[in-house]
């Protein structure tokens, strides 16, 4: 028996066979041509992009009447980079200048494309840079001859492992054959996740070398709520998963009740559950989950599928789509976060030697005054249509925040005379992620219209720990003792300061954390759209004097351990059956 510990995305316990997947990738056999033959291969190009686009229409349409709208929207990516015409223009004019095949002009372009997205360092551009994937292989699909999937052969109800599925893969699964899903690669946000979730499929991704330790046919167990999948258990580890299955299936039905319920404690205080974004269209998810708006836009991916940086008409249209889609509710846009070991590494003559404590996030937008003013000017617009904050991230000094503000106030100059329409009292704020803004939050209360805690940063900078890193990444801790008390620090400040503060960092989605959170003082909380519902029923279940109290005895701690501890025997006792995935130790 062998248990490996993933990632738990999707909740729920299966007992089932593993059925393997691979996921090798396409060869493409090198072959230059004659410039005589240059226009046969850009109609071979043309017809082939044609024949995917009315693949991904299909398989689309298909996945929206049999699993919903979300799942469906995996394939607008792809659809929208079908229609790219840089993407096009860069493929015929590698046919042309270079004399090479279509299909091997595809593969040289779809590769650059996945490796500037990978060196974004972030699990979201990661998993666009499978989206490129995907695609790519659709598209020699077309050129070189279809490949028939794997899961085409499945044909009694089993496990499906992979080292990673595709969108296409995921989405193409038959639901009456497929009862789980474990993978060594993927993250929350990864499409697996979107299309187990919307199966309704036990889900356990990033087990990293769960496939290599598995073979066709092994009895495995898919622990979709403590993120474990145990190979081939023995007969005592089976009944105990037995019982569990069956507290797994109470506590899930419990849970979607709530979506249409508020988010108000026993004794009255309305808290406001918001859901973090990287894309518009992930607004209808945030809303079917109960979510009160948009408490963090991420809007780096607007650099990711381009040449050139986004225009103003660009970013404007994206947050327009945004507010539309809200329909009134509140959208918090986070200027571009590019820099460390992303996007902008690849565009230095000499990276830098230590990117995370290098030219990223504001300081990145400072330096490119072009880029910076473009993204301001259409999000000022885009105030003019629906209720817009703006925030500026890893602030670290207060010229960085003046600095940007000033350029707010030029640019509303500008706007108002050209007479375009703009929200002139639009709050700007700032996300406490290093100790140094967290330290001098009293200076910067008194600048800001509000605060936005990104516990992500501020964990990793307080306790100098690289949780990608995963010699150290157990070391990487949000209830360590210098956290909660940073995490206090700031709310005093902000309350003294009379400005509002949330948290939209993961611990804000953490429901082991939520009892702690309150009783520090947060009144908003910005997470993951799936995290809503979870959260919501803590939030049910408690007064706010039981959070204040447990906030005052876990200020009196010295330990993570201690606190971390304490904290997961409050969440036990508010109800095991729902919570008792989040206080495994």
């Amino acid at each position: 028996m062998q248990r490996i510990k993933g990632i738990a995305v999707s909740h729920g316990i299966v007992v089932g066979r593993a059925f393997l997947v691979g996921t090798a990738e396409q060869v493409v056999p090198h072959r230059t041509i004659q410039e005589s033959e240059v226009p046969q291969q850009l109609e071979r190009l043309h017809v082939a992009l044609r024949a995917a686009g009315a693949q991904i229409a299909e398989l689309s349409e298909r996945t929206r009447r049999e699993l919903g709208t979300e799942p469906a929207k995996i394939f607008e990516f792809h659809a929208g980079l079908l229609r790219d015409k840089a993407l096009l223009a860069a493929i015929e004019r590698r046919i042309g200048g270079t004399f090479v095949t279509a299909e091997q002009a595809v593969a040289d372009q779809f590769r650059q494309l996945v490796d500037q997205f990978r060196r974004m360092g972030n699990e979201v551009f990661e998993q666009k840079a499978n989206d490129i994937i995907d695609l790519e292989r659709r598209v020699l699909g077309q050129l070189m001859g279809e490949q028939t999937s794997r899961l085409a052969q499945l044909e009694e109800p089993a496990v499906i492992v992979a080292h990673e599925l595709t969108p296409s893969q995921a989405a193409a699964m038959d639901r009456s054959k497929v009862t789980a899903l474990a993978t060594d690669l993927g993250g929350r946000t990864s499409h697996t996740s979107i299309v187990a979730r919307a199966l309704g499929l036990p889900a356990v991704v990033g087990c990293q070398h769960l496939a290599a330790n598995v073979e066709e046919g092994d009895t495995l167990i898919v622990d979709g709520n403590a993120g474990m999948v145990i190979v081939r258990p023995d007969a005592r580890t089976l009944e105990e998963y037995s019982r569990l299955q069956e507290r797994s299936r109470r506590s899930r039905a419990a849970l979607r009740e709530l979506s249409g319920q508020e988010a108000v404690t026993k004794d009255g205080v309305r808290i406001q559950l918001m859901g973090n974004i990287e894309f518009p269209e992930e607004i209808e998810s945030v809303l079917a989950n109960g979510g009160d708006g948009v408490g963090l836009y991420r809007t780096e991916f607007l650099w990711l599928t381009r040449k050139e940086p986004p225009t103003e008409q660009d970013h404007y249209e994206a947050y327009l789509h945004a507010l539309r889609l809200l329909k009134g509710k509140p959208l918090t846009i986070r200027t571009c976060d590019l820099g460390a070991d992303k996007y902008t590494q690849a565009q230095m003559e000499e990276p830098e030697r230590n990117p995370f404590l290098g030219l990223r996030s504001i300081r990145h937008s400072l330096a490119t005054p072009h880029e910076f003013k473009a993204q301001l000017r259409a999000i000022l617009r885009a105030s003019a249509h629906g209720p817009v904050k703006t925030m500026f991230p890893l602030v670290s000094n207060l010229m960085e925040l003046r600095q940007g503000k000033l350029m707010i106030a030029d640019i509303g100059e500008e706007l108002a005379d050209e007479g375009i329409p703009f929200d002139a009292q639009m709050p700007v704020g700032v996300m406490i992620e290093v100790p140094a803004a967290a330290l001098m939050s009293r200076v910067f209360a008194s600048e800001s219209a509000f605060f936005s805690i990104g516990t992500n940063d501020l964990v990793q900078y307080t306790l100098a720990v690289d949780r990608g890193n995963e010699r150290v990444a157990h070391l990487y801790n949000a209830a360590h003792p210098a956290v909660v008390y940073l995490t206090k620090t700031i709310l005093r400040s902000a309350r003294a300061g009379g400005i509002d503060c949330s948290c939209c960092g993961e611990v804000a989605g953490e429901p082991v954390f939520c009892m702690l959170l309150l009783g520090l003082g947060l009144r908003t909380l910005s997470m993951v759209p799936d995290q809503i519902p979870v959260i919501k029923r803590v939030i049910r279940s408690v007064t706010m004097e039981q959070c204040e109290r447990l906030a005052r005895r876990v200020g009196s701690f010295d330990s993570e351990r201690q606190i971390e501890t304490t904290l997961r025997d409050e969440l036990r006792k508010i109800d095991p059956d729902v919570f008792g995935q989040w206080v495994a130790e």
